[in-house]
């Protein structure tokens, strides 16, 4: 609890029905987890292992996204983190990837623009991966912005490349900004100063999701990045700024991966005072030495912020 969770304002929710998940998953892969879940368990696609109970489990991620996201358009709340499992952005329309069953922020934004509660998203996923199942869900689509910062070629290893901008209505509305391995927080703070919060500016949403996963980190396994917790409260500060300006502040962040068991409650809980204004007594043990080098922005990679800058950034600014 870190002194915060008897302060926060809990948001009620509930399992999603076929029909919240048939938005955008097909009723095969629906029937499929669901088999699985009540039977022997499986995997849903790639490495997305489903056992006993599993699908009532990932219904209620979807479900607490979609109730965070219900609350802030709706003005209830300031704004929201949904601290779900499992994590959703890599789940596609037919089968689950990367431990994703069902893609929880694609359902959630899918249902409030159904319900005409917004009528323009913007969604950002600072996840190490590449949020490739919720660009699918958006990737012909104009009301929703989807921007991914993600290391280059981690996973999926064929998605995610700068000359992904969308297809269809949804041409120029699809943002990848892929970081080389070994990206410190200069780079991700220059990624973000110099390509997300511009495109933010230019897209105008009435909504801003976050994809909030915290396998950037020094310390996780699954990746090759250097971020440290103070980063992602920078990165939080960012787009709170953005929301206040841009969507009355309307914000929520979707708990997505993040693999060090002993470092990613530290960020979480950078992210959460922040979103709250709530200041505790916890403190990073790693902030500030010399165990986390190479924080700098390297000239390699402000040319990767330059491809983006100067590629996708620039044809969103012109369809806006």
């Amino acid at each position: 609890a870190y002194e915060v969770t008897p302060q926060l304002q809990a948001i009620p929710f509930s399992q999603a029905r076929d029909e919240d998940l048939l938005r955008f998953h097909t009723a095969e892969y629906v029937a499929r987890v669901q088999r699985l879940s009540d039977h022997a368990g499986g995997d849903a696609g790639e490495y997305a292992p489903v056992g006993a109970g599993s699908a009532e489990i990932a219904r209620l991620g979807v479900g607490g996204i979609t109730a965070a996201v219900t609350a802030v358009a709706k003005g209830e709340v300031a704004n929201a983190y949904a601290l779900v499992r499992p994590p959703g952005h890599h789940a596609e329309r037919d089968r689950g990837r990367g431990f994703c069953v069902f893609n929880n922020i694609g359902l959630a934004v899918l249902s409030a623009l159904e319900s005409n509660l917004v009528d323009r998203v913007a969604i950002v996923d600072w996840d190490v991966h590449h949020g490739n199942g919720t660009q699918q869900c958006f990737y012909n689509r104009s009301d929703v912005l989807t921007i991914s910062l993600h290391q280059e070629m981690l996973y999926p290893v064929d998605l995610g490349q700068i000359s992904e901008t969308g297809e269809g209505p949804g041409a120029g509305f699809n943002l990848n900004v892929p970081l080389p391995a070994g990206s410190g927080g200069e780079a991700y703070l220059a990624a973000m100063e110099q390509v997300v919060l511009p495109a933010l500016q230019a897209y105008k949403p009435s909504l801003i999701v976050v994809a909030c996963g915290f396998a950037a980190s020094y310390f996780d396994p699954l990746s090759h990045m250097l971020l440290m917790a103070s980063h992602f409260r920078q990165f939080t500060r960012q787009i709170m700024e953005a929301a206040v300006d841009l969507s009355e502040g309307r914000l929520v962040m979707n708990h997505e991966g993040g693999y060090s068991d002993f470092y990613v409650p530290l960020c979480g809980l950078a992210v959460i005072e922040e979103l709250s204004g709530i200041r505790t007594s916890v403190r990073d043990p790693y902030a500030g030495t010399a165990s986390v080098p190479n924080q700098r922005l390297m000239p390699h990679q402000q040319d990767y912020i330059n491809q983006a800058i100067n590629g996708p950034l620039a044809a969103l600014r012109k369809n806006c």
